[in-house]
């Protein structure tokens, strides 16, 4: 679990928590509601004109998936709307079969739906390869934008993205300047008003406040504004009315029966989509906010709302990232937010409905190709890049641009499986001639078939009669690898050489094969400690050792010849791309606090800021502040653009106890030490009026609870420094508060609702019920 000051301040003494009963859970879902309903009205009638399908069809969908949805699905604080990744399938459901027919997919895809959430198979969608996912969603994305754009222009888009692309020139050359001045503005108060906080000083402050007016909506009713001020004639909204709205919009059988084929795929691929992007988007909102989360009801309640929402002539629903964030920021706590948001559309579709065709189409066009540039994410081309599956997620991409989503949702896989094989049958073999006239042999990955010839290549260049060392890292071995090594080992031996196999397994101890030859369990070396073992009074370390240097460089070479051959390649990826860390570690510089063993992080990870006691200098604190750690949150921050801030206090700390001892009060000049420890003043006037505690058991001394109170008070002055402030109010950066007992080897986060630390447990307690100090998703 972590701690989100964007929830929850830290500056406040007080449980930050829902009040108790259902009064006090309206209280929060009621705003909420309101939030939600302002972005999904708008949004709703955009997507609509996207599909081409009635507008009515939007806000119907957009009632039912509140509703329904939000009512009977696993994931209270999700909300779930018109889908903006079937966008393209409907809008080719429409053109080919017409409204009808689609709206019996809608209905026999909610019907397939609820079957597969009562055989409870909701986690096998989560199977798909992430970069299919999201190449899926960005080219969806990119061909919304390209069609959209054209309205925005003032014309009219084509059936298919690559007609509308060859198009695109001469709809640039003589645009309509009334709609592209509405659509620009719309576009332009989209892109900006959420960051109308990130302006200095006080206008900052000001568009602080105003960003919390959800963008969507002040950019449509600007642009409104603009278009009936200044008279412009424009294609408006043609909203019909409810009378003339088919609410049992189904064919006959008939016209089902003739194309059944296509239609079978069609609801084939409404359900995966629908299914996926709703599975997806509840992860994450188990990551944003904590609460049991139960895939296959979630799945059954998209079912029911797609069943019901094709039977009143609504598109298909999926549940939404955009509207649930929205919805969690706002506060809500419970599922009555969606349903109420779903109550709000219909109310605002049946007595709204004359302001609603004042809208300018330009501006629903805008703010959908808004929307679908968005789903294009490059922090997703990055992470995938950084996997090695951007192969995967271009064609997936390109499929869906030109083939359509079936099409290019198969590609992707397809190249992701292709991925897959290569990667099983990749392995490396290395040759190396040691300076004492012996030769090297490292394996790394997999050894099958596939690799015997290059494996033979390489075994065959060896002299005979030399001295062998083969040194394999454990990966799978297959009979055809296993039987070529072992033949070349028995000729090699024939000729007079010798050869000894290093292996990779957990006990230090050395065994004989049958046949005599020496096998290693852990190779020999100065040091060949595990990366966490300390180095006095371990068995590798020579009894008596007292040279601190000696045993560094031991460290130093254990680390040469044990592990560089496995990390360079990551190591030299890292040196080509750079740096990318997602988290800032900040902790106290104890030696005893290995942070790479308690997080299980390796390189590139996290940025790290270690310092006596773990403090963070307010900013404008006089004679105290610290320009170093400053220094490293801006760049942190604003450079690396890292999205979690973890401050991490320990057990024992000796700062701790200098601040309990007045060692930054001692009479005299000020010490190095002592200055620096002013900045823990703050600590000790919490420490006296709202001390921290954990959760399930109580502190045992003064010390600890200072050290743990130490940690949420500099959360406080973390939040303090402008460049995370502007982080945190967009909602872009979490802060996290962390502490580790040496004695117990245990971790413990502060929990945000609880206000106090609970302990990280070992794993989780259910599926679907995340276990104290555990976040509710998979892994941001």
């Amino acid at each position: 679990m972590t701690f989100d000051v964007s929830a929850a301040p830290i500056a406040s003494d007080t449980t930050d928590h829902a009040p108790p009963g259902r009064r006090g859970r309206l209280a929060r879902d009621l705003p909420a509601s309101l939030v939600v309903f302002l972005i999904a009205v708008p949004f709703s009638l955009g997507i609509a004109l996207a599909t081409g399908a009635p507008l009515t069809s939007g806000l119907v969908a957009a009632a039912v998936g509140g509703v329904v949805a939000g009512a009977l699905g696993g994931t209270p604080l999700q909300v779930t709307g018109p889908s903006a990744a079937l966008t393209v399938v409907t809008a080719g459901l429409i053109a080919q079969f017409g409204w009808q027919v689609t709206c019996a997919v809608t209905v026999a895809a909610g019907l397939l739906q609820l079957l597969l959430g009562t055989f409870r198979v909701a986690r096998s969608a989560l199977a798909v390869s992430p970069a299919v996912v999201h190449g899926m969603l960005a080219g969806v994305g990119l061909t919304i934008a390209i069609a959209q754009l054209h309205v925005v222009l003032g014309g009219s888009p084509q059936s298919a993205a690559l007609a509308n692309l060859i198009a695109l020139p001469g709809q640039l050359s003589g645009p309509h300047l009334p709609a592209l001045a509405v659509g620009g503005l719309a576009m332009a108060l989209l892109f900006g008003w959420p960051r109308l906080g990130l302006l200095p000083g006080r206008a900052g402050r000001i568009g602080a406040v105003a960003a919390r007016m959800p963008a969507a909506l002040v950019a449509v009713a600007a642009a409104t504004g603009l278009s009936i001020g200044l008279g412009l004639t424009l294609a408006r909204v043609e909203l019909p009315s409810w009378e003339q709205h088919d609410f049992a919009a189904l064919p006959s059988l008939g016209q089902l029966s003739a194309h059944w084929p296509v239609l079978l795929a069609a609801v084939l691929t409404v359900t995966a989509v629908a299914g996926v992007e709703s599975l997806l988007s509840a992860v994450a909102v188990g990551r944003m906010a904590p609460g049991p989360i139960d895939l296959d009801r979630e799945l059954r309640g998209q079912g029911f709302a797609n069943l019901l929402t094709g039977l009143l002539g609504g598109l298909p629903v999926a549940g939404g990232a955009v509207r649930s964030t929205a919805n969690i920021r706002a506060g809500a706590v419970s599922r009555w937010s969606a349903v109420l948001h779903g109550v709000w559309v219909l109310v605002a579709a049946l007595a709204l409905g004359g302001g609603l065709r004042q809208i300018p189409l330009a501006a629903l066009a805008a703010l959908v190709l808004v929307v679908g540039i968005q789903m294009v994410s490059f922090a997703h081309i990055r992470r995938v890049h950084r996997h090695r599956e951007f192969p995967v997620y271009l064609a997936t991409v390109l499929g869906v641009v030109l083939l359509g989503v079936p099409l290019g949702v198969l590609l992707g896989g397809g190249v992701a499986a292709l991925l897959a094989l290569y990667r099983l049958t990749r392995a490396h073999v290395d040759v190396l001639p040691e300076p004492d006239g012996s030769w090297t042999v490292r394996t790394h990955g997999p050894l099958t078939f596939a690799v015997v010839p290059r494996l033979s290549r390489a075994l065959a260049a060896i002299p005979a009669g030399a001295r062998v060392t083969v040194s394999h890292d454990g990966s799978f071995l297959d009979h055809a690898a296993y039987e070529q090594v072992h033949a070349w080992r028995a000729d090699h031996q024939a000729t007079g050489g010798q050869v000894t196999v290093l292996t990779e397994p957990d006990e230090h101890e050395q065994v004989l094969d049958p046949d005599g030859t020496l096998r290693v369990g852990s190779s020999p070396g100065p040091h060949r400690c595990r990366a966490w073992t300390p180095w006095g009074g371990h068995h590798c370390i020579e009894p008596g050792a007292d040279d601190p240097h000696g045993r560094l460089l031991d460290g130093v070479r254990g680390f040469q010849q044990h592990t560089a051959h496995l990390v360079r390649p990551e190591l030299a990826r890292l040196a080509r791309e750079g740096q990318t860390p997602s988290q800032l570690f900040l902790t106290c510089a104890d030696s005893r606090l290995v942070t790479s063993m308690i997080t299980s992080s390796g390189p590139g990870d996290m940025f790290t800021v270690r310092n006596v006691g773990n403090l963070v200098p307010a900013p404008y604190e006089p004679g105290a502040a610290d320009d170093s750690v400053a220094a490293a949150v801006q760049y942190a921050v604003e450079v690396l653009e890292v999205r979690s801030i973890t401050i991490c206090g320990h057990s024992g700390c000796g700062a701790m106890k200098a601040l309990l001892d007045g060692v930054h009060l001692a009479p005299g000049p000020p010490t190095a030490l002592s200055r620096w420890l002013r900045n823990g003043r703050g600590s000790l006037d919490r420490l006296r009026r709202a001390p921290a505690m954990f959760a399930d058991r109580p502190v045992v001394s003064e010390v600890e609870q200072l050290c743990i109170t130490n940690v949420v008070q500099q959360l406080d002055q973390l939040l303090a420094h402008p460049a995370v402030e502007r982080r945190v109010a967009a909602g872009t950066l979490r802060l996290v508060g962390m502490y580790f007992d040496f004695a117990d080897a245990q971790a413990y986060v502060l929990d945000p609702v609880l206000r106090s630390f609970v302990p990280v447990s070992e794993r989780r307690r259910s599926p679907t019920a995340p276990g104290p100090g555990e976040s509710t998703g998979l892994a941001a």
